[in-house]
């Protein structure tokens, strides 16, 4: 399967799960308690992807939360400081992001996603943003990437190339996938 079919047919799957309002961060606040005070990136979601914000929330009262910038085409992403309540603007494909704020290097990364696999697999819109990202940030210092996604989006069929960085863990609505 090549990717542009992968990737239609998982965002059917995620618009399915979106539209029954079963997302939940609950298991995403669960494995963020165990690292507080760590320097978390998490995302502010778009479109149909499963709702990170009251973990990151939580997250904020114990240590440093950030949110990905695009800084342009086949560029890393960077992380803007971010607290709940922060005032937002639209950045690049109508993402919001901090209106001000200083950069950070996150440890852990949450990542959106339209499908994975339960080896750590990610499926992605297909800009690349993060495996540059993820990639330049593993050269520094260990960081754990952990993909958050409805149950439904895993493909154990995924097509996977070279440069596509694995993630650590995936969370889901229902539970967490430790990856071997």
């Amino acid at each position: 399967m090549d990717k542009s079919v992968a990737r239609a047919a998982a965002l059917g799957r995620r618009k399915q799960a979106h539209a029954t309002g079963a997302g939940t961060a609950g298991y995403l606040s669960e494995v963020l308690a165990g690292y507080r005070g760590v320097p978390l990136a998490g995302y502010c979601p778009i479109r149909t992807e499963i709702d990170p914000i009251p973990a990151m929330e939580e997250a904020a009262a114990h240590g440093p939360v950030c949110v990905p910038v695009i800084m342009g085409k086949g560029r890393p992403l960077r992380f803007r400081a971010w607290e709940p309540g922060c005032a937002m603007v639209k950045g690049e494909f109508g993402v919001s992001i901090p209106e001000a704020g200083g950069w950070q290097q996150p440890q852990i990364v949450i990542v959106p996603l339209l499908a994975f696999n339960r080896a750590g697999g990610r499926l992605g819109y297909g800009g690349g943003f993060y495996d540059r990202t993820l990639e330049q940030l593993r050269k520094r210092r260990p960081t754990l990437a952990i993909g958050f996604a409805f149950a439904v989006q895993e493909d154990p069929g995924l097509p996977l190339e070279p440069t596509d960085q694995p993630l650590d863990l995936i969370v889901t609505e229902t539970g967490v996938i430790e990856i071997d």
